[in-house]
């Protein structure tokens, strides 16, 4: 099967869930997914959505945010949005009050947000560059997982879910310092699991490959970049965002209770680890 019937079937299989799932996997589940108006965390957050979930979408443009919004309420899914810059503590809070003010609670989290201010040689980076990628990818991570589990301690459980990237395993040059601030979330996802499971929250690690999206532009646009990345991936073709979404939504179920402090590659059969 060629790549365009493949992405072809994909969307296909999209349309067919476009509609919210009554007694789906997380029906009456509420989620918060940041940097959910495009790419991934769009597919996320449908994805959440289609299964049953409340969930409150998130972007930096209050125009995005709509445009996703009515999105997905046009596909008559449950889903509301709000402004958020992950590293500034107030967005932070108004995302986090969002939700419990209109669903009552919270029990998934899905951290999506990261920026990428450096491409170039690592060298030529300078320390405002890894305080924005830190303060961004790593440290807002950190801390809206620490807002939302007393939330989350409330409700008896929940479901936590990073996405990194597969640059934490294989560095490419052009974006070293963006690796860096990746590799962190695997060490995070690690470090937070014992503390969280004794609360009977569970958290775990997406690592996306290649995907088309917006984002990771830097990786496909560029011909020569392109060529050389997609020799890494087996399947030889860039991802769908809606292929990232399927596992997410299985993390955050009763399906993977037994699943907590794990790193999984999502990446088309790309190098990573044994």
């Amino acid at each position: 099967m060629n790549t365009q019937s493949q992405t072809g079937e994909r969307r296909e299989m999209e349309s067919t869930r476009s509609s919210q799932v009554k007694g789906g996997i997380h029906s009456q589940k509420v989620a918060l997914v940041t940097a959910s108006s495009r790419g991934i965390g769009l597919a996320m957050a449908r994805r959440l959505a289609q299964e049953g979930a409340h969930v409150v979408i998130s972007s930096r443009k209050q125009e995005n945010v709509d445009k996703a919004v009515k999105q997905l309420q046009s596909e008559n899914l449950s889903v509301t949005g709000i402004t958020c810059h992950a590293a500034k503590a107030e967005d932070r809070e108004r995302l986090v009050n969002t939700a419990l003010q209109k669903y009552g609670g919270i029990d998934i989290l899905v951290c999506n947000a990261g920026v990428n201010p450096h491409v170039g040689q690592i060298l030529d980076s300078n320390e405002e560059h890894w305080k924005k990628l830190f303060d961004v990818n790593v440290i807002s991570t950190f801390l809206m997982v620490k807002l939302v589990v007393p939330h989350m301690k409330k409700r008896g459980s929940g479901s936590i879910v990073l996405i990194s990237s597969i640059g934490a395993y294989f560095v490419y040059d052009t974006i070293g310092p963006y690796c860096v601030s990746k590799t962190a979330l695997l060490a995070l996802t690690k470090a937070l699991t014992p503390d969280l499971l004794a609360m009977n929250i569970r958290v775990n690690c997406v690592v996306p490959g290649l995907f088309k999206t917006e984002f990771s532009g830097v990786l496909w646009k560029e011909e020569k970049v392109n060529s050389r990345v997609m020799a890494l991936n087996r399947l030889r073709r860039m991802a769908d965002p809606a292929e990232c979404a399927g596992i997410v939504s299985f993390l955050c179920s009763s399906d993977a209770s037994f699943i907590s402090g794990e790193n999984i590659v999502v990446a088309g059969g790309g190098l990573s680890r044994l």
